[in-house]
This record gives C-alpha cells, structure tokens and sequence, in this order.
C-alpha cells in the first residue's frame, strides 16, 4: 500500500495491483467550469439527449458540487461520469456523429476543463 501526501494537507491510499479487486467498466468522466453565461440546463438536456441515442452508452451520471471549498474545487462546478462495458464501446461513443456534434457545442461552453478515461477497478461492489 502506497501513501500519497498531497500539499493540501490531504492523504491519499493507493492499493497497488498486488491487491485481489476486480475489473471494472470503462469510465469517462469529465468535470467542468462552465463559461459566465452559458445555459447549463441547455447544456445538460443536449447530453442526455446524446447518452440516451447512444448504445454504447451503458450509463450517465452527472452533478453540481454544492459542498466543496473553492480551494478544493479550483474553479469547477460539475462532474460527469460515462460508464461503458468495455474501452471498444467508449472508442465507438467517442467516434460516433452525435458525439462529434456535440462534442463542439460542449466545447464552446466550457471554460476549464479535465477528462479522465480508464478501466475501472471494482474494489467494493454495491450492495
């Protein structure tokens, strides 16, 4: 088990791969600042349409944080997470024409913004 020690006085514990867990989906999960301006709720109805036209889509989730202190936050609002059964169905999301569309809409309204796309690893199951 590794410790990382953040400069934000937080502490992080990694469980390497010598651990027993499980493989997971494949996530795509974005989070975002928003432009001054911009119709959010627009923005959010244009993604669920996309989610939902989409089969490789496998599930959609997203959120506004309301509880993070801005230090924390650096400036980001809302977090979306894309859950896909395996990395071919994200490539075919990612290629696919409604995605590509979209894809520039979203970017216009984005004013900062982080992608993280990964196999995920299912440490605890839910119950």
């Amino acid at each position: 088990m590794c410790i990382y020690k953040l400069d934000l006085g937080l502490t992080f514990w990694f469980r390497g791969a010598s651990s027993a867990v499980n493989m997971g989906d494949f996530k795509h999960l974005v989070i975002a600042k928003f432009k001054e301006g911009v119709m959010v709720e627009e923005v959010l109805k244009g993604m669920e349409k996309l989610v939902s036209d989409i089969d490789a889509v496998k599930s959609f989730e997203w959120g506004q944080d309301i509880e993070s202190q801005e230090m924390l936050r650096q400036g980001f609002t809302h977090a979306f997470l894309m859950t896909f059964n395996k990395k071919e169905d994200f490539t075919a999301f990612v290629s696919h024409p409604n995605h590509v569309e979209f894809s520039a809409t979203f970017s216009a309204a984005i004013e900062k913004i982080v992608l993280l796309d990964f196999p995920a690893v299912l440490a605890k199951a839910p119950k």
